[in-house]
């Protein structure tokens, strides 16, 4: 990808990466010790001092990832020139670790680019936890990954719970504090950071509810922790589950948390258009 701007004004060429092609500061400190950054043609220092009339390009080339790209089916709910959203799959981490090189989301997502002759990289805008499932929305550059705004991000959860709240719809609001090292969880305690939910009940059948989730907040785990606090876990859940819950879960053979990131709406960064993009999977048994 390359951007590409006449100047129609004088200032230094850093301005003009910050205003007229939006560029973050993270993503000008990147490009702008080698030659992608241009000023009629020649590599150019982010102080040059830029007059009407120059064409200031910038080449967005991306690096070939150190882990391997795999063949593997992949579920594309939308597709552009600049963001591809998929469907990640339950039991799937999205991103490799130095203990997990392979079979995750950015293994697919980048052998997907590969047959489909895309020069492009895995800059994840949403992240999922490796067990829930759903709607990911991925930019195909750091440009378009730096130019989402996450407060834009609106997202809707459907879970199956065990037991339910009750009343039909609320907020829960709770705030959510790490627990001590060396555990990775977390936990309702009053001084934790400030975390809320909205909540609606979609259907609710002898043990079982079906709840929307709302984030108002992005805490770690927040739908998880928020769900067992207000005593109705989600099923298939082995960290924030009850051993009752736990129990159930077992008897129905359920492999994991039944949590579906369901819609995403949000604004397109390059087209200014509102999205919504809903995932055709589904938090059942």
């Amino acid at each position: 990808m390359e951007l590409n701007v006449t100047a129609q004004r004088d200032g230094p060429l850093s301005s003009f990466l910050k205003g007229e092609l939006k560029m973050s500061a993270g993503l000008i400190n990147k490009l702008k010790w080698g030659d992608a950054i241009r000023v009629n043609g020649e590599p150019r220092r982010t102080n040059y001092a830029v007059v009407p009339g120059d064409i200031i390009t910038v080449a967005l080339d991306e690096e070939e990832p150190a882990y391997p790209a795999e063949a593997g089916d992949l579920t594309v709910l939308y597709e552009d020139d600049h963001i591809l959203v998929v469907d990640k799959p339950a039991g799937m981490l999205i991103h490799p670790s130095r203990a997990k090189n392979s079979g995750t989301l950015a293994n697919l997502v980048v052998g997907y680019y590969q047959k489909t002759g895309q020069k492009c990289a895995f800059h994840p805008v949403t992240r999922l936890d490796r067990d829930t499932f759903g709607v990911t929305l991925l930019a195909k550059n750091a440009y378009v990954h730096s130019a989402f705004q996450e407060t834009d991000l609106q997202k809707t959860y459907h879970a199956l719970t065990f037991g339910g709240p009750k009343e039909d719809a609320g907020i829960i609001d709770a705030p959510i504090a790490r627990k001590p090292l060396p555990s990775l969880l977390r936990e309702v305690r009053v001084d934790g950071k400030p975390s809320v939910t909205a909540f609606q009940v979609l259907a609710r059948e002898k043990k079982i509810c079906k709840l929307r989730l709302s984030p108002i907040t992005g805490r770690t785990h927040q739908l998880r922790v928020h769900c067992a606090y207000a005593g109705c876990p989600i099923l298939g859940d082995p960290q924030y589950g009850t051993a009752e819950s736990q129990a159930f879960s077992r008897e129905w053979n359920i492999p994991h948390q039944l949590l579906c990131a369901k819609e995403l709406t949000f604004t397109h960064p390059m087209t200014g258009k509102r999205m919504t993009i809903t995932s055709r999977m589904e938090a059942s048994i």
